[in-house]
């Protein structure tokens, strides 16, 4: 007997076979960040240093660099969230900072959200956002403001459509990253009564 007809004979019909496990369903909790997740943070924002053009950084993040932007977070009481898997694992984070450092400009801030990649297209930038929104606005913000790449980054680009954010300008040949020219697009939402109105016409 042939090997080939051996193992048909031994495998038995479809309606037989065992059923594979059926993979447990995605999910995450979101909260505040603390200093043991600052290693995670980093792992995942140096991935898009080194590849890609989402963000016009070159040069990777050190762990003292996230501490203090998250010490600089704290400081202000805006949001610096985390999602996590359950087992522990740090899927993404978001957090804002002010978008300059000008006194006028203290009620708007700019949003940073950052998955890991392979975090991305399972509905966790939606819930990093609204829960980012929420509670910046809860810290008294009343503007926010995304800068985001012309190129390589339209995930980022829709997620933000997705909640009221509008393009309000762009620029073009602003950073040069892997050998080409890159610009910005520029979006804003509003937050309170006004942010939610305009993002309910949507």
């Amino acid at each position: 007997m042939l090997a080939e007809e051996y193992e048909r004979r031994r495998t038995p019909p479809p309606h037989l076979r065992p059923r594979p496990e059926p993979e447990p369903p995605f999910s995450f909790t979101v909260r505040e960040a603390v200093e043991a997740d600052l290693p995670h943070v980093r792992e995942i924002y140096n991935h898009y240093v080194a590849n890609s053009t989402v963000t016009f950084d070159e040069s990777p993040w050190s762990l003292a660099d996230v501490r203090g932007k998250l010490a600089r977070v704290r400081e202000l009481g805006y949001p610096f969230l985390i999602a996590e898997a359950p087992g522990g694992t740090v899927l993404g984070f978001a957090y804002v900072l002010p978008w300059k450092e000008k006194a006028a400009y203290r009620f708007t801030v700019e949003n940073s959200i950052y998955l890991g990649p392979a975090s991305t297209g399972k509905g966790l930038g939606t819930a990093l956002m609204r829960e980012l929104l929420d509670r910046a606005e809860a810290a008294g913000v009343k503007e926010v403001i995304a800068v985001i790449a012309d190129r390589g980054a339209e995930g980022s680009i829709a997620l933000h459509e997705r909640f009221g954010f509008v393009q309000t300008g762009s620029m073009g040949r602003v950073g040069f990253k892997f050998g080409r020219w890159l610009g910005v697009v520029m979006m804003q939402r509003s937050l309170g009564r006004r942010g939610r109105s305009r993002a309910a016409q949507r």
